[in-house]
């Protein structure tokens, strides 16, 4: 059975896999000449599923820092995960 973190880390890759495709596409459509108007659209696509993964990963880093310290790692601070969600921004 995976752990929660397996899971979530699971999902982060479906999500960067599929900015991965989505950023090939928007390649592909400025290759081809493709309308401005679709190409931002398809590439703020990229963007949200980007930003997505991030805030993923970064709550995967909260719930790791809420949980009892284990003594492998030392878990994220307030202030250091305050600046992840920030930088994000």
């Amino acid at each position: 059975m995976a752990t929660t973190n397996d899971e979530s880390m699971t999902a982060v890759l479906n999500r960067l896999r599929r900015a991965q495709g989505q950023l090939a596409g928007v390649i592909t459509m400025i290759e081809a000449g493709s309308d401005c108007k679709d190409v931002v659209t398809q590439l703020a696509a990229v963007s949200r599923a980007l930003d997505r993964a991030g805030f993923k990963i970064i709550a995967s880093g909260m719930r790791d820092c809420l949980a009892a310290a284990d003594g492998e790692r030392t878990p994220l601070t307030e202030a250091e995960l305050e600046k992840l969600f920030l930088s994000l921004a």
